[in-house]
């Protein structure tokens, strides 16, 4: 576990976190590094006059992050033998296998699901693909809320692909439970429209903007293979580089990615 000093904070960016102004706590995509906040910085903008002046205290940037933070690895996960995957495991870059109609019909594919959405709980994140737990199959799980109670907001996407996103990009730091103790900034598309299967087989599509763009398109990468490493400026890829090494040396001779 690391701790930013005050000029590394600065360039940390809300974007990071699911931030409701009626107090939700500040929450990360379990593909994202979860973050542990002082009381002060989870409460609502109470001190601030009016709506407009919370808002563009979130555009200056002015949330940041004053404590350590650090990964959620849960361990052991009641209800499932899923473990989320370090870098730098193999199957964090194996191809990933469309899941078929008789997969579906048998019940396999939804168990799966919900005991990915037990681990996501776990590590108190928002989505979760299915290599970062050793199943190289096509499929992700998410809510937004990262609330296990609100089960309603539980979305379940089979063999997902974007068909279409903005030219329009933003850059915003990212960090991930298969890296832990590193993150990097990574540009993404602010809107992309997917199209996926639900359990039952059916197709829909949708749309994402902003906080749930970002985290479509990093689990996505998962699923062909990419992680958000891969995505880093040649000045990022030397600043995680140590880490990486770190993380191959933990892992074993056969690690390097």
């Amino acid at each position: 576990m690391r701790s930013f000093t005050n000029n590394s904070l600065m360039s940390l960016t809300a974007i990071l976190c699911s931030f409701n102004f009626q107090s939700r706590s500040l929450r990360h995509a379990a593909a994202f590094a979860p973050t542990q906040v002082t009381r002060g910085i989870t409460t609502s903008f109470s001190s601030f006059a009016s709506h407009s002046q919370r808002a563009s205290a979130y555009r200056s940037n002015i949330v940041r992050f004053m404590s350590t933070t650090e990964e959620v690895d849960p361990g052991k996960v009641d209800g499932t033998d899923l473990r989320v995957l370090k870098y730098p495991h193999p199957a964090l870059r194996a191809s990933n296998a469309e899941i078929e109609e008789d997969e579906l019909k048998s019940g396999e594919i939804s168990k799966l699901a919900k005991e990915m959405f037990l681990v996501m709980y776990a590590t108190e994140g928002v989505g979760l693909a299915a290599p970062q737990v050793g199943i190289n199959k096509r499929l992700m799980v998410y809510n937004e809320s990262g609330d296990k109670t609100k089960w309603l907001q539980e979305t379940v996407m089979v063999n997902p692909k974007i068909i279409e996103f903005s030219e329009a990009q933003d850059n915003e730091t990212e960090g991930c439970l298969s890296f832990p103790g590193m993150n990097g900034e990574v540009v993404r598309s602010k809107w992309i429209k997917v199209e996926a299967q639900n359990l039952k087989g059916k197709t829909f599509k949708k749309k994402f903007k902003g906080w749930e763009a970002r985290i479509f398109q990093h689990e996505y990468d998962h699923l062909d293979g990419v992680l958000y490493p891969d995505r880093l400026t040649e000045e990022g890829k030397e600043q995680v580089t140590p880490r990486l090494n770190e993380l191959i040396d933990d892992f074993g001779e056969e690690g390097a990615l």
